[in-house]
């Protein structure tokens, strides 16, 4: 079964545009996040795109259009992908809660924590006059 070129450029462009929006929505996200200056930009581009497209496209330039379609859906793709790169200050991800890390090891690899301090404190801490509570 062959297929016209007049509709061959189409299938290829819509296997093309699905990869790419794949890809923005599967890829490993980007190390780094990008300042939403730049994520703003893309997507103003695209926007620009689509609305040239659209004036393509009403003045009978289909194949223009139809490019500036795909550049636009791929600008949007990309501003997805790169929207996903994460912070050092952002959360961890999955929904776990941070762990608190584990003091430093003593030179012997072992962290000692002086027990008759605490013990001298805690009962002073509890022998002393409690206020408002009678």
């Amino acid at each position: 079964m062959l297929v016209p070129p007049s509709d061959a450029w189409k299938l290829v462009l819509a296997l093309v545009l699905g990869a790419a929006i794949f890809v923005s929505a599967c890829a490993r996200a980007p190390r780094r996040t990008v300042p939403g200056a730049d994520l703003r930009r893309l997507v103003m581009s695209a926007l620009a795109l689509y609305a040239v497209g659209a004036f393509a496209s009403i003045s009978g330039h289909i194949e223009l259009a139809g490019f500036l379609y795909a550049a636009g859906i791929v600008t949007c793709a990309f501003a997805a992908w790169l929207s996903r790169g994460t912070d050092s200050e952002d959360p961890p991800s999955g929904g776990e809660e941070p762990q608190d890390e584990q003091p430093p090891p003593e030179p012997d690899g072992v962290p000692r924590f002086d027990w008759v301090a605490f013990e001298r404190e805690f009962r002073a801490y509890s022998d002393r006059e409690r206020v408002g509570s009678r």
